[in-house]
C-alpha cells in the first residue's frame, strides 16, 4: 500500500508540480494535503461557474430566438432627440429595473401603453425593454402584431383547409397566455373598430393574462380616446385590471422618405 507521501507526490507529478524533501513530516503533509484540496476545489469551481455561464447564455439565446424580436430593437440604437423619447427611455429603465423586486413582480400585471403617430420609435423601445429583461433576467417574451393574429384565428376556422392553421393557433394561443411579457404591436391598426369576435377574444386574453400576472406591452398609433373606441367597451375595460403605464410618442419621425432612402441606396429594413 501506498505511502501518504508517495501519494502526494503522484499527484503533484500529475500535476507538474514537485514536493520537496522539506515536506516530509506530518504536519507539512497536512498542509499540503489542505492546499491542494483548496486547489481543487478552485479548480472545480471555476469548471462549475462556466458551465453556468455556458447554460445561461444557451437559454437566453433560447429565448431571444422564441420571442421574434427585431435583433436591431437594442438601446444602444435608439434616437434620444427629443424630450418624448428620453422620457420613454427613463420609463423603460424603471420597468426594466423593477424586475430586481420580486414582491413588484408578483404583486399585480403591468402593462405599458405606448400610442403616437408611425415612425416614433414605440417598437423599437418595446423590443429594447424586452432584450433587456431577456438578457437580465430571461423573462419569456413573444412580440406579435395583432393582425396577424386575428388573421392566424381567421384561418384556424377553416375546418376544409389541409394545412395545420389549427394547430398553429392552439400553440401560440398558449404562449400568448404564458409568456411573462407579451407584446402586441400595430393594435387596431387602420381600424376604427375591432370586429365584435375579435374584441371579445382580444379581451379574454388580456382578463386571462392579468389573472395569472403576466405583464403586457401594446402598441398603437390612436390615442387612447379612439383606442377605447376601437378596442370596445369590454375589451378596453380588461386594461383596467393591469397597473397601467402609458408613453406618448410626440417627437419627429425617424424614417426617411422612401424616394430619399431608395435614391441615396441607404434603405434598412425594420428601420425606425
Amino acid at each position: 500500500m501506498k505511502s501518504i507521501n508517495q501519494q502526494l507526490k503522484n499527484v503533484a507529478d500529475s500535476l507538474g508540480k514537485s514536493i520537496s524533501s522539506e515536506q516530509s513530516s506530518p504536519e507539512t503533509n497536512l498542509l499540503s494535503y489542505t492546499q491542494r484540496r483548496a486547489l481543487y476545489a478552485e479548480q472545480a469551481n471555476r469548471e462549475i461557474q462556466e458551465l453556468q455561464r455556458k447554460s445561461r447564455q444557451s437559454r437566453i439565446e433560447l429565448l431571444l430566438g422564441a420571442s421574434e424580436l427585431n435583433p436591431n430593437w437594442t438601446f444602444d440604437k435608439l434616437h434620444e432627440d427629443s424630450q418624448d423619447a428620453r422620457e420613454a427611455i427613463d420609463m423603460a429603465s424603471a420597468f426594466i429595473a423593477a424586475h430586481s423586486d420580486k414582491d413588484w413582480r408578483n404583486s399585480r400585471a403591468h402593462l405599458m401603453l405606448f400610442f403616437g403617430d408611425y415612425g416614433r420609435g414605440k417598437s423599437h423601445i418595446a423590443g429594447a425593454i424586452a432584450h433587456q429583461l431577456i438578457e437580465k433576467y430571461e423573462v419569456t417574451v413573444l412580440y406579435r402584431q395583432l393582425q396577424s393574429l386575428l388573421e392566424m384565428r381567421f384561418f384556424s376556422y377553416d375546418f376544409s383547409a389541409d394545412d395545420d392553421a389549427p394547430e398553429q393557433f392552439r400553440e401560440i394561443s398558449r404562449q400568448l397566455l404564458d409568456v411573462e411579457l407579451l407584446i402586441l404591436d400595430e393594435v387596431c391598426v387602420n381600424q376604427t373598430l375591432l370586429k365584435p369576435n375579435a374584441q371579445s377574444w382580444l379581451g379574454n386574453l388580456l382578463r386571462q393574462r392579468a389573472l395569472k400576472k403576466k405583464n403586457c406591452i401594446l402598441i398603437t398609433n390612436h390615442t387612447t380616446q379612439d383606442l377605447a373606441k376601437a378596442l370596445g367597451k369590454y375589451c378596453f375595460e380588461s386594461l383596467k385590471e393591469y397597473e397601467t403605464y402609458q408613453v406618448h410618442f410626440q417627437g419627429p419621425s425617424r424614417r426617411d422618405g422612401l424616394s430619399d432612402t431608395i435614391a441615396n441606396n441607404q434603405y434598412e429594413p425594420n428601420r425606425l
